[in-house]
């Protein structure tokens, strides 16, 4: 997987899409499971990129480009995921989005990647997301978990902005609010009401697994 990873980064970098994805195909039919591919090569490459351009190593086109071009690998695995599963049963729904104010969505494209290939429908918003899209979605889509991802401090009152609005509308119970991203902490999520925080996009998963198995047991 090591040679994998190399050429993968490659792509990434220069904006390789086409020979991403089938690299990634080949990767896939010699036999590597395809979560190790997003755990193992996927977001560390991310993670690297959004390092490089939080350092200035390189910049916003850049940063689009290997955006692209991971999208491109997810949807690869995630259509191989669907193609080769047996059970066709939803982990559960979640609406994610960076909350508005804040441009910056390496970190929630990773978080939206895992959750996807772990067998979630996944409703991404984007990036400065106003607060009440986040609501008009869950209610639209039928959402179990709303997802809020903030990079800037400047933009974390939004967070609060849509838990208080779900208060207001008397619908904050009917979903489950999670956050996370650089400057948020767990103090953070508690002192807003949120119903979780994840460090990282595995305990992400984790954190909506635990969510959603406390829900189906009622």
């Amino acid at each position: 997987m090591e040679q994998y990873y190399d050429k993968l980064m490659e792509c990434v970098l220069e904006g390789e899409e086409e020979e991403a994805v089938e690299i990634t195909r080949a990767e896939i039919e010699n036999g590597t499971d395809p979560l190790d591919i997003v755990q193992k090569c996927l977001v560390p490459i991310l993670d690297d990129v959004g390092d490089k351009f939080s350092k200035l190593e390189i910049f916003l086109p850049d940063l689009i480009m290997s955006a692209d071009v991971a999208k491109a690998v997810k949807d690869e695995i995630r259509a191989h995921l669907l193609s080769s599963s047996n059970d066709s049963e939803s982990a559960g729904k979640v609406a994610i989005g960076t909350v508005q104010g804040d441009v910056h969505d390496i970190g929630k494209n990773i978080v939206a990647t895992l959750l996807e290939v772990n067998g979630y429908e996944v409703i991404d918003l984007g990036n400065d997301v106003a607060p009440y899209a986040f609501i008009e979605t869950a209610k639209r889509e039928n959402v179990d978990i709303i997802a809020l991802s903030s990079l800037l401090t400047t933009s974390m009152p939004y967070m609060v902005d849509v838990l208080k609005t779900m208060e207001g509308l008397g619908i904050r119970d009917q979903y489950k609010v999670i956050v996370g991203g650089g400057p948020v902490s767990a103090e953070w999520a508690e002192s807003i009401g949120a119903d979780g925080y994840s460090n990282d996009a595995n305990e992400a998963v984790e954190l909506c697994r635990k969510i959603m198995a406390e829900r189906k047991a009622g």
